[in-house]
C-alpha cells in the first residue's frame, strides 16, 4: 500500500472521476489522505458534500483491503454499487453519480450571480428545495448561477465542491410556479458549459428516485452510474 500526497498523485493512480473529485481533500488545509493498493485508490475526504467520506474505486479485492485498513467510525465509505454488493458491507444509502466530458453549448438566460444576490438564492431554495445540500455562504459553493423572469430569480444552481480536473454541480432548483419551461435545463447547460471549460470533466450527484432530474442530466450528455454509501465502521 502506498500513500498518495496530492490530487495529481490520485489522478495518476486512478482515472475514475469519483476519486479524482474526492482528491480535493489533499489540497492544503483540507486534512485529507489517500492511498493506493493494487489497482484501487481510496481517498479520505473530510466534509466532502457535507459528509466525512472514504471514497474508493477499483477492483473489489483491492478495494476491500483499503476499506478494512482505513474504515473508521463517523466516516461513510463510498463505492460503486457493484463493488458494494460484492463486499457484503452494510449499506447506508444508494444514489446516482453522473459525469460527462467534452463541451456543451451554454443555456440561454442564465448568468453568474453577484454575492449581493445570494439572499435571493436562499429565499428561492427555501421555497423550491428546502432540503438542498448546498446553501449560500456555507462551505461548498464557490458561486451561484441564476435565471430571472420578470425581475424575479426563478432558477438557480451552484458550482460547489469542484476539484482540480472535476467540476461539480449542486443546489439546482426552480421555483414551483415556473417549472416545465426548460429553465433547469438552461440553467444546468450554463453551469456545465462553464465547468467543462474550466475542469474538463463535470459531475453531480442525484437521488436515484428522481427520474425527472436524471432525465434532464441525460439530455445534457451525462452518464449515470449507481454508487453506494456504506455504513461507517461503528455500525458494521
Amino acid at each position: 500500500m502506498r500513500v498518495l500526497s496530492s490530487p495529481a498523485d490520485v489522478a495518476a493512480a486512478s482515472t475514475d472521476p469519483l476519486t479524482r473529485w474526492a482528491a480535493q481533500a489533499l489540497l492544503p488545509g483540507r486534512d485529507g489522505a489517500a492511498w493506493a493498493h493494487g489497482d484501487a485508490v481510496g481517498v479520505l475526504a473530510p466534509g466532502l458534500n457535507r459528509h466525512d467520506r472514504l471514497v474508493l474505486a477499483g477492483p473489489v479485492d483491492d478495494v476491500a483491503v483499503l476499506l478494512r485498513t482505513h474504515a473508521r467510525p463517523g466516516v461513510n465509505p463510498l463505492v460503486t454499487t457493484g463493488v458494494a454488493e460484492e463486499l457484503g458491507w452494510p449499506v447506508r444509502a444508494t444514489f446516482g453519480w453522473m459525469e460527462r466530458t467534452g463541451s456543451l453549448d451554454a443555456g440561454a438566460g442564465a448568468r453568474w450571480l453577484a454575492e449581493d444576490e445570494w439572499d435571493d438564492v436562499e429565499a428561492l431554495l427555501r421555497k423550491a428545495s428546502p432540503k438542498s445540500y448546498v446553501w449560500p455562504r456555507e462551505p461548498g459553493p464557490s458561486r451561484w448561477a441564476g435565471i430571472h423572469a420578470d425581475g424575479e430569480l426563478v432558477s438557480v444552481g451552484a458550482d460547489a465542491w469542484s476539484a482540480p480536473g472535476v467540476g461539480f454541480v449542486a443546489g439546482v432548483a426552480t421555483h414551483p410556479d415556473h417549472r416545465g419551461r426548460s429553465l433547469s435545463t438552461n440553467l444546468c447547460s450554463f453551469l456545465v458549459d462553464a465547468l467543462l471549460a474550466e475542469h474538463g470533466t463535470c459531475a453531480l450527484m442525484v437521488e436515484a428516485e428522481n427520474p425527472a432530474a436524471i432525465a434532464v442530466y441525460r439530455r445534457l450528455g451525462f452518464e449515470y452510474r449507481s454508487v453506494t454509501a456504506l455504513r461507517d465502521a461503528a455500525h458494521t
